[in-house]
């Protein structure tokens, strides 16, 4: 499923946090790890001045202690930019927020515009590595939330675990309506499941149901769209607010 990880490094211990969880992943599917640091031309994120050399170094050195294979990768220019160009030779991207979930800047410039250009899927990471074994899925009906319930159905079934559909919506009549879309895809792959359907914005209802099952694992897709009586309009994505909602790795789905 997990072939290549790329794993975006900068020296901050969230950074960290995200090589932890590839290691994680990549131990599970047997993966190799792509580990990048991008210089920037004037400074700011990444390993700048002569640090990426020293960032890749330790990397390496933790990656090989896993058993797993290893490349790395030192580049200039904008971080969003050459890691979503990186991504298109892995499966996905592993970043770490900047700060504290719930800070207005958590994720920071890079992330939140990697999720949005991205071809690939990007896996922002918690504080901590998670075992990713108990899966949710942020859903809406539309195209990204239902690329990113095939990727979670496909992730649940290798560990025979149910996933955890979240819908919200204050009409539950329409929230039903939505979510039996999901419940037909799960049915027909045989992946147990649970809807959830409640009234809030995206992440106040993904941070309750998450709060309630002890989900480890949150997938959405990068651009949710409210639906209503009349064709579905997209809207401003919803992933930054779920994201700053939760402290667990959220794989947002392109």
């Amino acid at each position: 499923m997990f072939t290549r990880l790329l794993i975006g490094l900068d020296g901050s211990p969230r950074a960290d946090a995200a090589l932890e969880q590839a290691v994680q992943l990549g131990q599970r599917f047997g993966a190799t790890l792509v580990a990048a640091t991008v210089r920037e031309a004037h400074g700011g994120e990444g390993g700048g001045g002569g640090g990426g050399a020293a960032l890749l170094a330790r990397a390496k050195e933790r990656v090989d202690a896993a058993g797993l294979a290893v490349e790395l990768v030192e580049r200039e220019g904008s971080p969003d930019l050459v890691l979503a160009e990186l991504a298109k030779t892995v499966d996905a991207v592993l970043v770490g927020r900047r700060g504290s979930a719930t800070a207005a800047d958590a994720l920071g410039p890079t992330v939140s515009s990697l999720i949005t250009i991205a071809e690939k899927c990007v896996i922002v990471c918690g504080g901590a590595p998670s075992p990713m074994q108990s899966c949710a899925v942020a859903f809406d009906g539309g195209d990204t939330s239902r690329r990113a319930l095939d990727l979670a159905a496909r992730f649940a079934s290798i560990f025979e675990s149910t996933v955890h559909v979240i819908h919200a919506t204050p009409d539950h009549e329409a929230g039903v309506r939505v979510v039996g879309t999901a419940e037909a895809v799960l049915s027909m792959l045989g992946v147990s499941f649970v809807t959830h359907i409640e009234g809030g914005s995206p992440g106040e209802v993904v941070a309750r149901v998450i709060a309630r099952t002890k989900c480890d694992a949150l997938f959405a897709g990068a651009h949710l769209e409210r639906r209503s009586g009349r064709p579905s309009q997209p809207v401003v994505s919803h992933a930054e607010e779920i994201l700053r909602h939760t402290d667990i790795p959220v794989v947002i789905q392109p």
